[in-house]
């Protein structure tokens, strides 16, 4: 392993202690339940489009690691990431909301689960790509098993989100960010600017073609 992916590896270890304490609250997914009205107007409209600050399809988020959930609303309230919208929401949860909300989503898995392996060979590009980024070590040969809960679920995921969030590690977040939507993450952002745009964008695309545990559970009606 090459200096710059070994210091990459050393931070993870301090973003996993951080996820672990970000989950500190015990989820309960029936609870959760009752305290999704702020979500299900994006998150539950297959093929909702945010509109800033590109347009791109809004994450799934139902089958997705509760503890990824938590850490992204979590590092949303404390400006780790910048998005004005789900600041907002972010800042309105309690922990405990937080937890609970994360549960709900993390159980709604489609039957049958994700594959062992990644669905679909990439292309020799991609290949190169993704063994550059070392996109396996924290996210599992199938994408769909990270080897940590605070780190997401990305097989399946939409490709134009996918590009948007990459970019948006790129460009950084915090105090020192460079765009108002960056996110501050260090493993993230040091994978991600060894790429140019082009190549994010065809990490992307393969990684959304992918079959995994990620999906939209449509709402029957708004709380």
């Amino acid at each position: 392993m090459n200096k710059k992916l070994s210091t990459i590896f050393a931070a993870a270890v301090a973003c996993v202690t951080f996820g672990a304490h970000a989950q500190e609250a015990k989820g309960d997914a029936k609870a959760g339940a009752g305290k999704i009205a702020m979500c299900i107007g994006c998150h539950g409209i297959p093929g909702y489009q945010a509109s800033f600050p590109e347009v791109y399809k809004v994450p799934m988020i139902s089958g997705q690691n509760a503890g990824y959930i938590a850490s992204a609303l979590q590092a949303y309230r404390k400006g780790d990431r910048r998005h004005p919208t789900m600041r907002g929401i972010a800042d309105s949860l309690t922990d405990q909301d937080i937890a609970d909300v994360s549960a709900y989503y993390a159980g709604q898995v489609p039957q049958g689960g994700a594959p062992a392996k990644a669905s679909r060979e990439p292309s020799a590009q991609v290949a190169q790509l993704l063994q550059k980024g070392a996109c396996v070590s924290c996210h599992g040969e199938s994408f769909s098993k990270p080897i940590d809960p605070s780190y997401p679920k990305i097989a399946g995921q939409h490709p134009d989100y996918l590009f948007a969030a990459l970019k948006a590690y790129k460009a950084g977040g915090g105090a020192n960010g460079n765009a108002p939507v960056g996110r501050s993450n260090a493993i993230m952002a040091g994978i991600a600017k060894q790429f140019s745009n082009a190549e994010l964008k065809a990490l992307a695309g393969y990684l959304g073609s992918l079959d995994g545990e990620l999906q939209v559970v449509p709402q029957s009606r708004f709380r």
